[in-house]
């Protein structure tokens, strides 16, 4: 049986998806478009947009077999040129709603919820963020726990994580299936199983509530331990970017997906800090130069923290106002740490920055900080919540949280969308038209006068003809696993898990999941559609289509709705926020 290739044909305005089978050869990739688009076999001129086709129009002669297309990075893009003729044919059948079975009757409807099962709320909301990740899903799929438990260890912990990681798979399969919510019970007993500790009960015998944060880190904790080995990991990426360099150390898909190694400087407060060997900068005592040089240290971190500078810290003069300022702060402070020069403990400053990018990034935000009480009898601490507002955005900027390294990677394509941005606010200042635009015009002008042989149908041919031979550019140095060749250190939004209520260990929680997340390898990918989308306001924020998750009951929203999510009153605050990188 011969390979095909998902293939995504521009035709005018019309995007157009098939399966590209090279041994059908040019003859029947013509007939599959004839069919869906009638524009006759003869009358079609097809182009390549991918790197690595053929050149120019694609000639009825040409061997399609002869091109690699496994080396192209999918959907391979091509355009189309031709003015329909021809009757096509409905692609699908009319089929309604109470004809189909239940599996695929869940996929038309509003997603499915989980029942709580008594202070479950934790669990339920982290688990409707986690099903919408392809790539987590994918590993669960492919993990063998007899392999794992292979490995050695706690044979007994391997044998209760592995029931967890079953559980959790059979919890998202469920819900795919079950167009009305469902409940979590094996999900439920094997996370009490796996940690005790959330199998606390109050005076009456009733569940206490958990920590969403607290559930979520065992879980992938857990996760970690398991889906280890380079088959678990490729079968999470489809075998697509994740070579070693990409993966930089991480040894386990959970590492590889979620993971930031990060790359932690300290430098001596007590003195001029300088490399070793250079004694410029260095503090002269006695005539010998003392130099403390700077230590620097890698360590991976599984989740970005906003430092909200509540509570015990209450002291500080920064005021917190916003997520990037959060997660900057948080990875800056002040240690004590021994100092050699001196010979004695010293106050040191630490700068932490990403070494390497994941996929997915996770960010909690430090809602939560316990606060001793020595005056009182009946406790040492409580646990507090800080209520303060801390606002965020659909699209979250990394760049200046990395690596002089990763700097210089994410600027070439930085660099390279800001020149494009300047010269189309140059020729709308000239009052020449946008690129895209005019392109789109040219196609359709040509293809309304093909018939005729008119002009500007060759200027088309000639623009199209000019863009599938431009040279490929340079490739630069992966910064992450899974990461577009083009990526430029934005993360979106599409999962937040938020807290209600003024008691850290009461209150509910709630998952609110964006709507569009049918294949979130996409957003990886850059094949999002080009449909126009609805705007927040009079700003260039998307307001798409989000779910809110509260419990069994499921509800639209929007992203209005979403960043609303800051705090600063009794309505529900955003604890943690998922994000995937975006082209």
């Amino acid at each position: 049986m011969s390979t095909k290739y998902a293939t995504n044909v521009k035709w005018g305005k019309e995007s157009i998806e098939i399966q590209l089978d090279p041994s059908a050869g040019v003859a029947g990739l013509k007939s599959e478009l004839q069919a869906r688009t009638g524009v006759p076999m003869e009358r079609m001129k097809i182009m390549p947009k991918s790197k690595g086709l053929w050149k120019g129009v694609l000639k009825d002669n040409f061997d399609l077999s002869t091109m690699k297309l496994s080396g192209i990075k999918p959907p391979i893009q091509i355009l189309m040129m031709g003015s329909a003729t021809l009757p096509v044919e409905p692609v699908k059948k009319t089929v309604f709603l109470e004809d189909l079975p239940p599996e695929e009757a869940a996929k038309m409807v509003e997603p499915s919820g989980l029942v709580n099962l008594g202070n479950t709320c934790y669990l339920n909301s982290v688990t409707q963020c986690l099903r919408v990740i392809p790539h987590l899903r994918d590993s669960l799929k492919s993990y063998s726990p007899s392999a794992a438990n292979n490995s050695g260890g706690n044979q007994q912990q391997a044998q209760i994580h592995a029931l967890l990681l079953k559980s959790l798979l059979g919890t998202f399969d469920t819900l795919d299936r079950s167009p009305a919510a469902i409940s979590p019970n094996n999900l439920v007993m094997a996370t009490k199983m796996a940690f005790p500790q959330m199998a606390q009960t109050g005076p009456q015998g009733q569940p206490m509530q958990q920590d969403a944060e607290e559930f979520y880190s065992s879980l992938i904790g857990a996760a970690a331990n398991e889906l280890r080995g380079d088959n678990v990991i490729r079968a999470a990426f489809h075998g697509e970017k994740c070579g070693a360099d990409e993966l930089n150390g991480a040894v386990n898909v959970i590492d590889a997906v979620f993971g930031l190694k990060m790359e932690e400087t300290l430098t001596c407060d007590e003195l001029s800090t300088a490399a070793a060997g250079d004694e410029k900068d260095a503090m002269e005592t006695d005539g010998n130069a003392l130099v403390e040089p700077s230590v620097t240290t890698y360590d991976l971190h599984r989740k970005l923290v906003c430092n909200i500078q509540g509570g015990s810290d209450a002291s500080s003069q920064v005021n917190v106002t916003h997520l990037a300022e959060g997660i900057q702060l948080s990875l800056t402070g002040k240690v004590e740490k021994y100092s050699d020069a001196l010979g004695r403990n010293a106050q040191w400053t630490r700068s932490q920055k990403i070494a390497r990018l994941p996929p997915y990034l996770v960010v909690q935000f430090g809602r939560f900080y316990w606060k001793a009480t020595p005056d009182s009898q009946d406790h040492a601490g409580v646990k507090c919540k800080v209520m303060k507002p801390v606002g965020f955005q659909g699209t979250l900027d990394v760049y200046e949280f990395c690596s002089d390294s990763v700097k210089k990677v994410l600027k070439v394509a930085r660099d390279k969308i800001a020149a494009e941005e300047e010269d189309r606010v140059a020729k709308k200042l000239r009052g020449e038209d946008d690129d895209d635009k005019k392109e789109e015009g040219k196609l359709e002008e040509a293809m309304e006068t093909e018939k005729t042989g008119d002009e500007d149908e060759d200027a088309a041919l000639q623009a199209a003809l000019a863009m599938s031979m431009q040279p490929e550019t340079e490739p630069q140095p992966p910064v992450g696993p899974g990461l577009p060749a083009d990526f430029r250190g934005l993360y979106e939004l599409f999962a937040v898990v938020t807290h209600k209520g003024r008691d850290a260990d009461g209150g509910h929680y709630m998952g609110w999941v964006k709507a569009d997340n049918s294949d979130s390898r996409k957003a990886l990918t850059g094949d999002n559609d080009d449909k126009k989308r609805e705007k927040i306001g009079d700003t260039d924020e998307d307001n798409d289509d989000w779910f809110v998750f509260d419990d069994d009951e499921v509800s639209p929203c929007k992203t209005e709705d979403i960043l609303k999510l800051k705090g600063g009153g009794d309505w529900h605050m955003s604890y943690l926020n998922f994000y995937r990188a975006k082209k």
